[in-house]
């Protein structure tokens, strides 16, 4: 085993797509040039990395096209709208991080993208309670039109629209992690994109995919524990999480206790749809693991965070 420091990067939306509803595929490509040329800067720094991103907009978009279509072709299936989604963004990436890498001197590490399937309990109670935003953003008249027409749950999503959401089950097991686990010391892995395509066991113990997203900040350190990771390192569009975000009093977190993110929780700090989760997902690995580390900062800052000299650490000691 290598003993260098290892780091489960999660990629947030802003990370793989301009904030255009009407991105294309090359646009999206265009802005994962950009993020791969920071990802290149950890490599450099001889972190070893695996990759997890988010697929929110992408899936919405990939179900909406499907939808569109549907006098000519069938519909396709949530979890495979979500396995499509993992094999363009990743390969979006893989692409886009070659040749980051290559610039840096490191074009000889391997990069794949595994299609992974993630566990889920079939009674979890994300089922009847849909948070996961997916898609583009909507007014709130065309929100009301689509509850109307087409019986979707919309909900605001912190001020910036309205979005459909989806169920969003905890991860259990990530089925492929062996596999992530051979390949982690010789390859940069993107693996739970989207959060992994969430499947449920059978009564015939078969695996069957459920119409859910997994948040991919879960996904994140769930993959952390099962590989060892070091560091939890979560990108967003923030250099650190705040108190008050947006207000007058906003106020930046830099090193935060348990007991402190626990406390901010309770006061209703964090947004649901976006910051809450990233929290939570943290909390979860520094308690299990006291002794290692969970970032949240934005992806600028990812090296300057890594090296202690901003973002937001959350402590377990």
């Amino acid at each position: 085993m290598s003993d260098l420091t290892k780091v489960v990067i999660a990629l947030g939306g802003n990370a793989l797509q301009s904030k255009d509803s009407d991105a294309t595929a090359e646009s999206q490509l265009e802005t994962v040039k950009k993020t791969c040329k920071h990802i290149a800067e950890i490599v450099r720094q001889k972190y070893e990395i695996a990759i997890v991103h988010g697929n929110g907009p992408q899936v919405g978009r990939i179900l909406l096209t499907s939808e569109t279509a549907a006098e000519i072709t069938p519909v396709m299936p949530f979890d495979v709208c979500g396995a499509m989604s993992q094999g363009y963004i990743g390969y979006h990436i893989q692409q886009s991080l070659k040749k980051a890498n290559a610039e840096i001197g490191r074009a000889d590490i391997p990069i794949v993208t595994l299609v992974t399937q993630v566990l889920v309990d079939k009674d979890d109670p994300g089922f009847s309670n849909p948070t996961k935003p997916i898609g583009k953003y909507y007014t709130k008249g065309e929100a009301d039109e689509l509850v109307k027409t087409k019986g979707y749950t919309m909900k605001e999503d912190a001020g910036r629209g309205w979005r459909r959401v989806v169920a969003s089950p905890k991860p259990i097991e990530i089925l492929e992690i062996d596999t992530v686990r051979r390949l982690w010391d010789s390859t940069i892995v993107i693996v739970c994109g989207g959060g992994g395509i969430p499947v449920i066991r059978t009564d015939h113990n078969e695996v069957q995919g459920v119409p859910a997203v997994i948040d991919k900040d879960f996904a994140a350190e769930k993959l952390a524990e099962e590989t060892d990771a070091n560091i939890l390192l979560i990108l967003t569009e923030v250099e650190k999480v705040c108190l008050n975000f947006g207000k007058p009093d906003q106020k930046e977190l830099t090193n935060v206790s348990i007991a402190e993110a626990e406390e901010y929780i309770a006061q209703g700090h964090f947004a649901p749809g976006s910051m809450l989760p990233k929290v939570e997902a943290c909390l979860t690995f520094v308690k299990k693991y006291p002794d290692r580390k969970a970032i949240i900062t934005s992806l600028d800052k990812a090296v300057e965070a890594l090296n202690g000299e901003t973002g937001t650490v959350f402590l377990g000691q």
